[in-house]
């Protein structure tokens, strides 16, 4: 039987949620797989625990960076809109 690796699944959810979130896609697809395996019996149930926290922490860390990453492209979609239209208007003024 394999060692549980809860604690390092719980690690890197919390890291993904504070600073990296690609911890947090590391510790979602480790958190899946060691659950499916202690739920096999392969591996030691002890940190089923901390494997789920660790999971769902990586879970909320991708989906805040997906948020994140959909506000900065709108965001630039909007300032680059507006300073077309801003230029489009001082443009006319020269005429």
């Amino acid at each position: 039987m394999q060692p549980h690796r809860g604690t390092t699944v719980l690690v890197l959810g919390i890291l993904g949620l504070v600073a990296c979130p690609i911890c947090g896609i590391i510790a979602w697809v480790m958190g899946n797989k060691d659950l499916a395996a202690m739920a096999a019996g392969q591996m030691d149930r002890e940190g089923e625990g901390n494997t789920k926290v660790g999971k769902i922490c990586g879970i909320i860390a991708t989906i805040l960076w997906i948020l994140g990453m959909i506000a900065w492209v709108l965001m630039m979609i909007v300032s680059l809109g507006a300073a077309a239209a801003t230029g489009a208007a001082s443009g006319l003024g020269t005429l």
